[in-house]
């Protein structure tokens, strides 16, 4: 089995068909989905997807990008709405600043997305782009202040550096279909130096569909691809790498249940 630990099947590329998307990625091993919350007032879609197929799981937060459209919510409603049966993780919320944004907004809702983290024991889902420093900055503050959370840097695009520290943390890191592209050099190393206890894998579908997809809508189970490089990487096999992952998967989201 493997589980492809964040997508997107609200989002219009996979809704359209969504009963195929799912049908498909069963049939290519991947039995267990996350779709992962963009906005917090539009939690309801996402539970209702979850309620709807019991393959499939969901998260509630706020994304970098739409930070500045939620600026009223707060670490209780988090907490609240992760009561959900069917919510096992919280975000996807962090820092993005491959594009200009309210970079305050992103870093005040990081924050509370943190301590909703740490209240429920649930995972927070985190969103790093282009901004490495301040990532690692701001989960070893949040650490050191008010103690341990756990936590996965999803797909997996940064430094070395931010790995390291976000291992050294008790984080997870999960690699995306990137970890196939020829020039992804530096996320490969970080796949193979990462302990086996640590990693995930996941799609972000409908974006970045790894090889031979590469430029088309991405779909989960197309992650049995990702696993497959994952487990080259690392010399062992595709059965290892889905046996690990989705070990790690339970563990880290444990809210989850087999």
């Amino acid at each position: 089995m493997i589980v492809d630990s964040h997508c997107h099947l609200d989002f219009p590329e996979l809704a359209a068909d969504r009963a195929g998307v799912i049908a498909r990625a069963k049939a290519n091993g991947v039995e267990r989905m996350v779709t992962i919350s963009t906005r917090v007032r539009r939690f309801g879609e996402v539970a209702a997807i979850a309620d709807e197929n019991p393959e499939i799981w969901c998260s509630v937060g706020t994304h970098p990008h739409n930070a500045h459209e939620e600026p009223e919510v707060t670490t209780a409603d988090l907490v609240r709405l992760a009561g959900h049966p069917r919510c096992v993780a919280i975000g996807e919320a962090g820092l993005d600043y491959h594009y200009p944004g309210d970079y305050p907004a992103q870093t005040l809702g990081f924050r509370l997305h943190i301590a909703a983290a740490r209240e429920t024991g649930l995972p927070l889902v985190i969103h790093a782009r282009e901004a490495d420093d301040d990532i690692a900055a701001i989960l070893e503050d949040e650490t050191g202040q008010g103690g341990a959370f756990p936590f996965v840097l999803h797909c997996f695009s940064s430094g070395l550096e931010l790995a390291r520290r976000g291992l050294a943390l008790g984080g997870y890191i999960s690699f995306s279909g990137i970890l196939t592209f020829k020039n992804a050099a530096t996320i490969q190393q970080a796949a193979t130096m990462a302990p086996a206890d640590r990693i995930l894998v996941e799609t972000d579908a409908p974006y970045l569909a790894p090889i031979p997809y590469r430029g088309k809508p991405n779909e989960p189970g197309y992650v049995r691809h990702t696993a497959e490089k994952l487990a080259e990487l690392r010399g062992v096999s595709l059965a290892e790498i889905g046996d690990t992952t989705t070990d790690n998967f339970f563990r880290l989201f444990s809210k989850a249940k087999r």
